[in-house]
């Protein structure tokens, strides 16, 4: 049984330690501690930070700061052994081996010689692994405290790492080695609508064929130093016809995808509608990568469909559940969402809720794992849904949130986005091609990163094609 945190904090005098005597802190590694060490330190050097790099290097892996294993020392001395009013004198290290994600250092402090005339004490310090190999050893010299201390323990923050820059990567990474695909973009003649596709085809995502008023697309990219070259632009009059012509070579072949500029949503998704519509209903799908949440989230149908039927719903979760079977979740978890979690004719969502999960259980919606109504505390988290009473496979470990209509997934969406740090792509689902659909507010970080999912589509589609 894991033992309890003391409530105090108190410390060994110098009388009351003797040579031989020693104490021990064993701690693990973990990511987020390279992370924390490194943002309090400044200390970026790419073996510590940089997976890339790191696999190049001599250690074929990310590894800790060295120091980082030095501070858990000066966590003995300073908390325990010998404790509050210990001041440090000196501190020799050698450091033996890397310390590696997932690795369990023992730190061991003890006693080796005391000196009555000043009150300072000699410390053998020694740090070993998991597997009893030393990594770091040393002396350190504290002059340590003559008088007893008890403290209460001082509670520390909880501490939450928005490392936003490895999430993105980790968006991009969804298509690694896929080659670009050809990729429409309707409209780009503001700048974030043009960083877009610029960055992703740097990525390696896309190969981006602007479609717009060319004059209008050269101006931006010069005033905003976005460099166009090599990339085809088709010219055209006005947004109206920058959606036409874009839609028109999605379905004509000339493209795989398509994403939208600086043009309003109605503009585009008319087109969309009247030439690359299937038999199954559009939706939309935001992905949001919160940093309090272990794992992606998907929420639909958030920016297509205003207030959706039982009909509706049911393509909305297929989609969805497709879109997560090609991001590498064979069943994925989907919470289909209301204000309460019991069904009542009063809310219509609930009663919906129900009917879904019963069409599942008859094969009419398939690959995923339904529940619902589930308010959003209880399908996200696990102490939510235990203090309701809910057992569920579902609750509290959600992949895919289905809200009740367009206008609660927008603000939940947007909350999270600008309230919870998270990172967002989005992607329009139920086309003849996948379709990057972004508020024009969005960055061009957020559509590089629905590019990335929309390659990964494109690249599925291709798959499931050939003979």
């Amino acid at each position: 049984m894991e033992q309890a945190t003391p409530q105090f904090i108190q410390n060994r005098t110098f009388d009351e330690i003797q040579v031989g005597d020693f104490a021990e802190l064993v701690r693990t590694l973990r990511p987020q501690d390279i992370h924390l060490f490194a943002a309090m330190s400044g200390d970026v050097n790419p073996t510590h930070v940089d997976l890339e790099y790191a696999r190049s290097s001599q250690f074929r892996e990310v590894v800790g700061h060295s120091m980082w294993g030095s501070t858990l020392i000066s966590t003995v001395l300073g908390t325990e052994f010998p404790g509050p009013g210990t001041v440090y004198v000196s501190q020799g290290l050698n450091f033996w081996r890397p310390i590696t994600i997932g690795d369990t250092l023992t730190i061991t402090v003890t006693c080796k010689e005391k000196f009555d005339h000043n009150h300072h004490i000699i410390f053998e310090c020694v740090a070993l692994n998991q597997d009893g190999l030393k990594v770091i050893d040393g002396l350190a010299e504290v002059l340590a405290p003559t008088e007893k201390i008890k403290r209460a323990r001082v509670v520390l923050p909880e501490v939450t790492i928005s490392d936003r820059e490895l999430r993105y990567r980790h968006l991009l990474s969804v298509s690694a080695g896929l080659s670009p695909i050809p990729m429409a973009v309707a409209h780009p003649c503001d700048k974030e609508s043009l960083s877009g596709p610029v960055q992703a085809a740097h990525a390696g995502l896309i190969d981006p064929i602007l479609v717009g008023p060319e004059h209008r697309i050269r101006a931006v990219a010069e005033e905003f130093n976005i460099d166009i070259r090599g990339f085809r632009i088709v010219d055209t009059e006005h947004s109206h016809a920058s959606a036409e012509v874009a839609v028109g070579m999605c379905r004509d072949g000339l493209a795989e995808a398509l994403m939208k500029g600086s043009l309003h949503t109605d503009e585009m998704m008319l087109q969309v509608i009247k030439h690359l519509r299937t038999g199954r209903r559009i939706s939309h799908v935001f992905l949001a990568d919160v940093p309090t949440y272990p794992h992606p989230l998907m929420i639909t149908d958030a920016a297509i469909i205003i207030q959706p039927t039982l009909e509706d719903k049911v393509d909305i979760i297929q989609n969805a559940i497709e879109l997560a079977h090609i991001l590498g979740l064979p069943e994925p978890k989907v919470a289909i969402l209301s204000a309460v979690e019991t069904v009542t004719s009063k809310i219509r969502s609930t009663i919906d809720a129900a009917a879904l999960c019963k069409m599942a259980d008859r094969g009419q919606i398939k690959g995923g794992l339904l529940d619902g109504p589930l308010a959003f505390d209880n399908a996200i988290s696990l102490l939510a849904a235990k203090t309701k009473g809910i057992v569920s496979a579902v609750a509290g470990n959600a992949d895919i949130l289905v809200v009740p209509d367009l206008e609660s997934g927008n603000m939940m969406a947007k909350q999270l986005e600008y309230l919870g740090k998270a990172l967002m792509a989005g992607v329009v689902l139920g086309a003849r091609v996948p379709i990057v659909l972004t508020s024009r507010a969005d960055t061009a970080e957020t559509r590089a990163a629905s590019c990335a999912v929309v390659q990964l589509m494109a690249h599925r589609k291709r798959e499931a094609l050939k003979p």
